[in-house]
């Protein structure tokens, strides 16, 4: 049985175009389980208007209070009663094939507990950008070798390349997932699932584009635009809590990360080695003496241990920034 796991929030725009593609699938889904956080909209009446002309169940559940996209994703999950479960965005569109592409996937490979893919950036009048998403979180070929080698959950702990409008999963994996930690902000729904699962080697890709993805200014959660380049002179004068505050906020991300893995028992405490080294790097540029002459000795010996790599490839850029900055 096949679920579609959809979450909704004053969705009217873009919606039809989702459910569209979803009942245009070259293998049918058997459910679609609909999660509304209170749209004041007309998402209601598409969704009503829909499940009278397809064949298969819908499911909404309207919730009395607004619980946020990953509670809300959670919630939908936990509803589902499917044995694979596509995660589905209000403003996207499925390649006809997508079902059919990732259930037989998940069906030849007992051992995985989910999938996801590559998906085409669209803008808001459902044009190609030119761009993917696997191109804007930086999942290069390089990446998805490391991935395939074993080192998925370390591509994870230095940014989350797995987006949930693309993942599809086995519903019996959710016991040990949930409940989502929704106190760590920035580890949202679909950032949980694949690194919880990366540990476990239980997640692997699909290297086509099985979804268009959706870039547009009203979106709940997503990439957004990139941050302009700081120039060298405005890292000379800025001021210095300036540079440390993300620099600490990394930190304290990858500890609390870190404290929460450690106390679940399908995490081989091994794989979360490199997570601490991560923290503990950080902490350390985060900390370093205002005096430049001060941070020569112990950024050299930051550097010699490896570690500004968890910064950027080329890790001296970083370092030296530690210094002159």
């Amino acid at each position: 049985m096949i679920s579609v796991a959809l979450c909704t929030y004053n969705g009217e725009k873009y919606l039809s175009e989702q459910l569209d593609s979803i009942a245009n699938q070259t293998v049918s889904v058997d459910e679609l389980v609909v999660c509304d956080d209170g749209s004041q909209d007309g998402t209601f009446d598409i969704l009503e208007k829909f499940a009278g002309e397809v064949t298969f169940s819908i499911r909404i559940h309207r919730n009395e209070t607004n619980l946020g996209s990953t509670r809300n994703f959670e919630k939908c999950l936990s509803l589902c009663r499917g044995d694979i479960i596509f995660c589905c965005d209000q403003d996207d569109a499925w390649r006809k094939d997508r079902v059919e592409k990732q259930a037989n996937y998940l069906r030849e490979h007992p051992a995985i507990d989910a999938v996801f893919s590559n998906a085409l950036v669209m803008d808001d009048n459902s044009l190609p950008t030119g761009s993917t998403i696997w191109q804007e979180v930086q999942f290069t070929p390089g990446q998805q070798r490391r991935w395939q080698a074993g080192y998925a959950h370390e591509i994870l702990f230095g940014g989350f390349v797995v987006t949930g409008a693309t993942l599809a999963l086995r519903r019996s994996c959710l016991d040990r997932l949930m409940p989502f930690p929704t106190h760590i902000p920035r580890l949202i729904h679909d950032a949980w699932i694949a690194l919880a699962l990366s540990l476990e080697s239980k997640i692997d890709f699909i290297a086509e584009p099985l979804v268009s993805y959706r870039m547009h200014a009203s979106q709940q959660v997503g990439f957004g635009g990139k941050a302009d380049p700081v120039r060298m002179k405005d890292r000379m004068l800025r001021d210095r809590n300036e540079k440390l505050a993300p620099i600490q906020d990394k930190a304290d991300n990858a500890y609390e990360i870190y404290l929460h893995l450690r106390e679940l028992p399908f995490v081989p405490r091994e794989k979360l080695i490199k997570l601490f080294l991560r923290h503990k790097h950080f902490k350390r540029r985060a900390t370093l003496p205002q005096n430049r002459f001060l941070r020569i000795v112990p950024v050299v010996k930051e550097a010699l241990t490896g570690r500004y790599k968890f910064s950027s490839k080329d890790w001296w850029l970083p370092a030296l920034g530690d210094v002159l900055e």
